[in-house]
């Protein structure tokens, strides 16, 4: 089964409604500078109407002030790596993601959204592999906002969000693949973590898409048996290296005793009939194959007693 199949058999999320787009902001000093100019001489036009008795004077002061204020709740810092989501009465109006200080809409409200590099490491859950058998596996998801709108107004909390899909993808992926493979056919946890991490990453990123996150890598950070088989799975790898050892040995010495059957009637060495040439095969296996040393006897007598 492909990756994309696995994908989108097991993730259907809805279309995001929302998308972002860029705020209207204008340079934050520049508008400070007017602030200023507004708060201080608004207030010297207060103080001379005070002193003249002029209402009109006093008056002008005072909005001149009130502008200069509310032209300074507009002024928005914005650091790097984050970025400041702008809603006028509720409705989206753009994001702001240059850095420095900015001048918006001061009427707005301003949430402020990190887009930076986020690890987010998953919990060490026990599920069943495909097999059945019961195994630990835990990852860590390295993500980022790609999409500050969707971030905020797709799902409530899009850090709780991007932890239970992750959770959620693990758990599947752990479902779809056994831990290991024993007749050396298909993907298994174990032996194609290169290809499983693939695949886990393209169903997170499936997963959190909506949310306007992207997963830039993925790596399962601990796999193994649950400890109530863990025990019985060892015998059986430790079983398994036993018997692949031994096939090799009995590979390597079926060709040496062949070389050796091969050499004495090239070079003419001695004639042998078939009884002896199946002896002499039975005592070479025996010799190549025991994982004992061999105890010689010295043969006394003629080849045939």
């Amino acid at each position: 089964m492909g990756s994309m199949t696995i994908t989108e058999t097991a993730v259907a999320m809805p279309t995001p409604k929302v998308g972002e787009r860029q705020a209207r902001a204008v340079s934050g000093f520049a508008m400070l500078g007017v602030s200023a100019v507004l708060v201080f001489g608004g207030t010297a036009l207060v103080v001379v109407g005070g002193i003249g008795g002029t209402a009109l004077v006093i008056v002008l002061g005072a909005l001149a002030t009130l502008a200069g204020l509310v032209l300074l709740a507009g002024l928005t810092p914005v650091a790097p790596g984050e970025a400041r989501v702008i809603q006028l009465l509720g409705k989206y109006t753009g994001t702001v993601r240059r850095d420095g200080l900015q001048w918006v809409n001061p009427f707005t409200v301003r949430r402020r959204v990190s887009t930076r590099i986020r690890n987010h490491e998953s919990d060490v859950a026990k599920v069943n592999d495909a097999d059945g058998n019961p195994i630990e596996i835990a990852a860590v998801v390295v993500w980022q906002v790609r999409d500050t709108a969707q971030a905020l107004f797709e799902v409530d909390d899009f850090v709780e969000f991007v932890a239970i899909q992750t959770e959620t993808a693990v758990r599947h992926i752990a479902n779809a693949y056994p831990y290991d493979i024993h007749d050396g056919h298909g993907l298994s946890l174990r032996d194609n973590a290169d290809e499983i991490t693939e695949r886990l990453s393209e169903e997170i990123g499936a997963r959190v898409a909506s949310a306007g996150v992207q997963v830039i890598e993925s790596r399962i950070t601990h796999l193994a048996y649950a400890p109530e088989i863990a025990q019985a799975m060892l015998r059986r790898q430790q079983a398994g290296a036993v018997v692949a050892a031994r096939q090799r040995i009995v590979e390597g010495a079926v060709g040496m005793v062949e070389q050796a059957l091969d050499k004495l009637a090239e070079n003419d060495v001695v004639e042998l009939d078939e009884e002896r040439k199946a002896a002499m095969v039975s005592n070479l296996l025996v010799v190549l194959v025991s994982d004992r040393d061999a105890q010689p006897v010295v043969n006394s007598g003629t080849l045939y007693q």
